[in-house]
């Protein structure tokens, strides 16, 4: 793992009410602490400063940016959990990928599990991995790279990094899974682009968005 530096931005507060708060995760800033003390500045933390009440509700990888939610009330926090873990939320992430994706729409459905000598890392296992599925749409392409959409449809860790890897078409800048682009790209291109869920109080649809920065 690359030394741990992360960016010195300001919060980027998308949106906030009573029940729910919309945050930009910037890039290489990790959702929660990490295990050792070098690793305790995170998202989580910095917003608690302004938002000492604020729950957990997902994470997002540390060099993946875009948009997090996290609650404000412990019955948001459940509200949220349950969506999730329902596969109620909606996400979308913006990838650029190596290599001409084709064809222009496709599934990923690939079980995932750890790879125990190797952690953090996660790989394809039909036997014991757990159901992992992504949905893709590509925006553009060249021989070089492909600009895709991801949707995915269950929520395991480095899911979208392995999908797009076991494709032979790996996300330019990984560190962990194409470690030899990880020089030629400032960060790598993954980004949570979109997020559509139902309001904890009243349960009305929001949908919340920002643009890559790449």
């Amino acid at each position: 793992m690359t030394e741990y530096t992360p960016p010195d931005t300001p919060l980027d507060v998308l949106h906030e009410d009573h029940q729910i708060l919309i945050v930009n995760k910037p890039a290489g800033l990790l959702s929660v602490p990490g295990k050792t003390p070098e690793l305790a500045d995170c998202l989580i933390a910095r917003l608690e400063i302004a938002y000492p009440q604020v729950l957990l509700v997902h994470r997002l990888d540390r060099d993946t940016s875009g948009v997090m939610v996290f609650a404000l009330t412990p019955h948001a926090q459940r509200h949220l959990g349950l969506q999730f873990e329902k596969r109620q939320t909606k996400k979308t992430y913006l990838a650029r990928v190596a290599g001409r994706m084709e064809p222009k729409t496709g599934t990923v459905d690939l079980p995932l599990i750890v790879d125990w000598p190797n952690r953090p890392l996660q790989m394809v296992d039909p036997e014991n991995g757990k159901p992992a599925v992504t949905d893709w749409r590509v925006m553009k392409a060249s021989d070089v790279e492909s600009r895709v959409q991801l949707y995915p449809l269950t929520g395991r860790s480095h899911q979208l990094r392995v999908h797009m890897l076991s494709l032979g078409h790996p996300i330019l800048g990984d560190p962990l899974y194409a470690s030899e682009t990880a020089e030629q790209y400032p960060r790598m291109m993954l980004h949570a682009e979109e997020l559509r869920l139902r309001h904890p109080d009243g349960g009305a649809g929001m949908k919340f968005r920002v643009k890559a920065p790449f």
